[in-house]
């Protein structure tokens, strides 16, 4: 074998070691991450087909930008307030695992219930020491979603709401979940005014006349998508 021939070989064999090398690095950073989506009916996504909802679009949202996530975990039932979301866990049986992403959007029906604003903090923050338990003690990875004003909805109007009462409180609770989140180093994403602007739209809401429409969550999921990819590493 003369010197082109064994010249030749030599850069072909590493050639195709950096090949073989690229795609299994490759490989080994396709990795299916992993999110759990605590609240209510904002959550659950009431009178919305599944993939409506806003963490099952922001999942889809992910996924066309390069991030792969597993279907949620979502614990929420419409009606929830925080302690009837601190026993859904329990029930959920979940204690142990942990979370890529965690999500935490609670405390309307607090206000709808007239609980008062001390409770509703208390129970706030335990929660949202369990969702940073959840996301394995990293605080970067908890959002939380602050809480729609339900005042502004066709159901509302029909009852003769007391808006102003209920924009009040709502703020008061709001105010209350953001001062605990900004404490405790997690995101937070306001969905409450951009909501008062298009929440009585027909086309906003669903049957019921008071739960958002999947176009309301997909205004949810693309803050949510841009925060992770923005500010998360994973």
């Amino acid at each position: 074998m003369n010197y082109i021939q064994l010249f030749t070989i030599t850069v072909l064999s590493l050639l195709s070691s950096c090949g073989q090398n690229a795609n299994t690095n490759n490989t080994m950073s396709e990795k299916t991450h992993t999110y759990l989506a605590l609240g209510d009916s904002y959550t659950i996504g009431e009178g919305v087909e599944e993939a409506g909802r806003y963490p099952n679009q922001t999942v889809k949202l992910l996924k066309d930008s390069g991030l792969s996530f597993d279907k949620p975990t979502i614990i929420a039932t419409t009606g929830w307030t925080t302690d009837e979301l601190q026993n859904g866990i329990v029930s959920a049986d979940i204690d142990g695992k942990t979370y890529d992403l965690v999500t935490l959007l609670i405390g309307v029906n607090n206000q709808y219930r007239g609980r008062d604003l001390e409770n509703y903090t208390s129970e706030f923050q335990s929660l949202l020491e369990q969702a940073i338990q959840f996301a394995k003690n990293e605080a970067n990875h908890v959002v939380v979603i602050s809480i729609p004003d339900w005042g502004v909805t066709p159901f509302a109007d029909e009852r003769n709401t007391d808006k102003e009462k209920v924009a009040r409180e709502i703020d008061l609770f709001n105010a209350a979940n953001q001062e605990i989140a900004q404490a405790m180093g997690v995101h937070y994403i306001e969905i409450t005014e951009r909501y008062r602007e298009i929440g009585a739209q027909e086309e906003m809401v669903v049957a019921d006349k008071l739960h958002p429409s999947a176009l309301v969550y997909a205004e949810w999921a693309q803050k949510l998508s841009d925060l992770v990819i923005e500010k998360m590493s994973f």
